[in-house]
């Protein structure tokens, strides 16, 4: 038998992570990008996570979501580099369960937010409506295997009079509280009224001393139902960990249900995240350089208050709505991203740009992308706040094909700068600190629906994944695609101190109707022709130097 070659093993990794058939993508990738055969940003860091457990080969994601054929950009894999040494300013774990270890920068920055916004600001809520019956025997055991499983779950934090250290506990069972009768009214949104009810309660959830910043909830719904809430701080996860932990959570109960041993293998610790990181940023002052020069130009801010004075200080209290896609809309959008040879996501990324751009009278501006920072296989299984938000510098001109690539690509390159410090770049773009605004990046955007499938069936149980807000925001708006294939729903966060809630149901409105222009128009026509300017939209933005 003829041992295959690295480029055949690599297409077979490929083929697994997008659900391809092996014996076919090889003809596909020789002339199509990954983005184009399946491909999408979760499934390019696991491709790149793989490629290096289990071939030893290091992949460019960049250039995996890039628009070259796929066979050439695995062609171009090199062996993984050898580790970069650890500065000493940053620990290894300790050799004992509680002592004492340094922050991880996104713990850092999720305490800071914590001391100037309040609890509000850094809880976030992922829940699963329940249908079948459940034993919550089963569900606690489930807690436990977890809660051994994961250093994230043991992890509370402190304050010194050197500033705030975590601490990792030998053993701790996740927390599960049962709210009586959050959701069990008659009428509304029972799923709304228990988010809304642990958004109001985020502070006694999370904020016990001495004990970790997470808490299960399970609530009863009517008809039998239960809502199952995950309340948890930033310092201890983010999107990506969120959906890890259910993917994991609802296995297990699966496996306990059925009377099948637990997983009880201890995962990779969040200090794993944080000397990749540390890795990661070699060199990060001249890379913070080299992405300032392909940014200069774009606007330092984009003010969506339509000439209202801003507050002196950003209003982290936020707002939302939810956007609600048809079908054909969203199969008008997959068939304009397979034609222009990018993701879905990139279409809608590209709408958003558009609908801002043309509220603010901008032919060019940054949005803030949400990536995860998880370039090994041991960090795709790692819970701790791994993500950043990157700016991607989107220029509204050209045809709608060439506007939807140039998108796609401006997105690939801010991919390769996920490591560097937000205020790091900030400083290099000449852009002074202000209180009153996010930095760089007002209007943000997110692509969560890759993460969690819509449902899940576990033994009996059949999980549907509901998305809460715990009332912050960290942008003046923020759009987030929680779900795509099955009833697709955008959700639209925002200021109110910045953005009325009327301007922001405008907007919505504005980005349904750009995405059905983007979409419907052929492939050359200039995206400026699209749709006339919104009427009171003019140019608010600020240069950079």
């Amino acid at each position: 038998m003829l041992t295959p070659t690295p480029l055949e093993e690599l297409l077979d990794l490929a083929a697994d992570v997008i659900g391809r058939d092996r014996r076919t993508l090889p003809a596909g990738a020789a002339g199509s990008p990954f983005i184009t055969l399946g491909g999408g940003l979760a499934q390019a860091v696991r491709l790149q996570a793989r490629a290096g457990r289990q071939l030893g080969l290091a992949v460019d994601l960049a250039q995996l979501l890039g628009p070259a054929p796929l066979a050439d950009v695995l062609a171009r894999a090199v062996p993984v580099p050898a580790a970069v040494p650890v500065p000493a300013a940053v620990p290894g774990p300790p050799s004992g369960a509680g002592a004492v270890r340094a922050l991880l920068p996104g713990q850092r920055a999720a305490l800071a937010a914590e001391r100037a916004a309040g609890a509000g600001a850094v809880c976030r809520v992922l829940s699963a409506e329940l249908a079948g019956p459940l034993d919550a025997g089963a569900l606690r055991r489930v807690l436990a295997a977890l809660g051994a499983r994961h250093e994230g779950l043991r992890t509370v934090f402190a304050d010194t009079p050197h500033g705030p250290v975590r601490r990792v506990l030998a053993t701790c069972t996740p927390p599960l509280v049962t709210l009586e009768a959050a959701g069990a009214g008659g009428g509304g949104d029972p799923v709304a009224a228990v988010h809304g009810y642990l958004a109001a309660r985020a502070r006694q959830l999370v904020g016990r001393p001495g004990r970790p910043p997470l808490v299960f909830a399970l609530s009863r719904l009517a008809g039998g139902a239960h809502l199952l809430s995950f309340v948890y701080h930033d310092a201890v996860a983010d999107s990506w960990s969120a959906a890890l932990l259910w993917q994991e959570l609802l296995a297990d109960y699966d496996r306990a249900v059925h009377r099948r041993p637990l997983v009880r293998g201890l995962r990779p610790g969040p200090d794993t995240a944080g000397r990749a990181a540390v890795a990661g940023r070699a060199g990060g002052l001249r890379a913070a350089g080299e992405r300032a020069e392909r940014l200069r130009g774009f606007p330092a801010a984009v003010d969506l208050a339509e000439g209202a004075p801003r507050p002196a200080v950003f209003d982290v209290r936020g707002e939302r709505l939810h956007v609600g896609l048809d079908v054909r809309l969203r199969d008008a959008a997959d068939a304009t991203a397979r034609r222009a040879g990018v993701p879905h996501g990139t279409v809608l990324l590209a709408a958003w740009a558009l609908a801002v751009g043309r509220r603010a009278g901008l032919e060019r501006l940054l949005v803030g992308c949400e990536v995860p920072r998880r370039a090994t296989a041991a960090l795709l299984g790692t819970l701790a706040p791994c993500s950043a938000t990157v700016p991607v510098g989107c220029e509204l001109e050209g045809g709608v094909d060439y506007f939807l690539r140039g998108v796609a690509c401006a997105f690939s390159e801010a991919l390769g700068c996920a490591d560097l410090d937000a205020a790091e770049l900030a400083r290099e773009l000449g852009v002074r600190p202000d209180r009153s605004r996010p930095v760089l990046t007002p209007v943000t955007f997110a692509a969560r629906d890759e993460l969690l499938p819509a449902r899940v069936r576990a033994g009996a149980l059949s999980a549907r994944f509901h998305h809460g807000h715990a009332g912050a925001v960290t942008a003046d708006a923020a759009l987030t695609v929680l779900r795509w294939r099955e009833d697709p729903l955008l959700r639209l966060e925002f200021a109110p101190a910045v953005l009325s809630r009327t301007r922001a149901v405008r907007l919505a409105g504005e980005l349904r109707t750009t995405l059905a222009a983007l979409t419907a128009a052929p492939p050359h026509t200039p995206v400026e022709d699209l749709l006339p300017a919104p009427a009171g939209a003019r140019g608010l933005a600020l240069p950079l130097p």
